[in-house]
């Protein structure tokens, strides 16, 4: 935060502890233990957080939690345990594939806005270079058809399995696939659109072999972003946004590329909405 004026970092992931109950990474509890401290730290500086549900792999709630009013009720003992203003549903592999889940998942954020005025969400997916899959788009209209306010339908534009152009070209054209699609399913004209789409990439080497999103991938999103005002630009992860050093590869603590501390971040940082 002193580093690069970032007041904003999300938190991930909460899983299933085997049933319809939330933990950290599916072991660790909401409260008393280092992520509740890291939590209290950000705050203390004068940060804030967002908690991302979902992820790749893992036990997911939206699986475990049979129905729309369990699944809120295991995503409001998140919110409660931190007093969250914006929550992420992170929705992917089986999750995502699943057409129930998917419902579900829609339905018991639509439960989570009525009880939590004012909270933020946001609803996180894969895409294509061409933006959402028919996956994805399904569940856009999903959402447009239970009538979720959802603040931001947010791409991940990276592991595509090949792409033409710098990866920041591709991220724009998904970008732009992901604002048709929200415009077509919700109706908005084109500002609305892009205010409620949003992107979260991944600096550095990508878990795909031959993929790399560089600083100047980040700079065309940022101008993107500021082009069209859109509701989110987040990467994965401030955790790997370092150079690896002599004999180190890209993983969850170092990029792969070479670059100065935080390098990534201070792009990000300089989106204001």
């Amino acid at each position: 935060m002193a580093a690069t004026g970032v007041k904003w970092f999300t938190l991930a992931f909460i899983l299933s502890d085997g049933g319809c109950n939330p933990a950290w990474d599916g072991n660790r509890p909401l409260k008393g233990g280092s992520d509740e401290a890291a939590i209290k730290s950000i705050r203390g500086a004068g940060g804030d957080i967002v908690v991302s549900v979902g992820g790749w792999s893992g036990a997911k709630l939206g699986e475990k939690c049979g129905s729309a009013s369990a699944l809120a009720g295991a995503y409001q003992k998140v919110i409660d345990a931190y007093k969250l203003k914006a929550f992420d549903i992170d929705i992917e592999n089986t999750e995502f594939s699943n057409a129930t889940v998917r419902r579900r998942v829609v339905d018991a954020l639509k439960i989570v806005k009525s009880k939590n005025p004012g909270i933020v969400t946001y609803v996180t997916m894969g895409t294509t270079p061409q933006g959402p899959d028919a996956t994805g788009k399904d569940l856009i209209k999903l959402g447009a058809a239970a009538g979720l306010a959802n603040d931001a339908w947010v791409i991940m534009p990276f592991d595509f399995g090949g792409h033409s152009g710098t990866m920041g070209d591709a991220s724009v054209s998904a970008m732009e696939g992901l604002k048709a699609a929200v415009k077509s399913a919700y109706g908005y004209g084109d500002a609305d659109a892009y205010r409620h789409i949003g992107i979260s990439s991944m600096n550095g080497k990508t878990d795909e072999a031959g993929e790399t999103v560089t600083t100047g991938d980040f700079k065309k999103i940022l101008g993107y972003a500021q082009q069209h005002h859109i509701a989110r630009y987040a990467f994965w992860a401030v955790n790997r946004d370092r150079d690896c050093g002599s004999g180190g590869s890209a993983g969850d603590s170092c990029s792969g590329v070479a670059q100065s501390p935080y390098e990534f971040t201070k792009i990000v940082a300089q989106y204001g909405g």
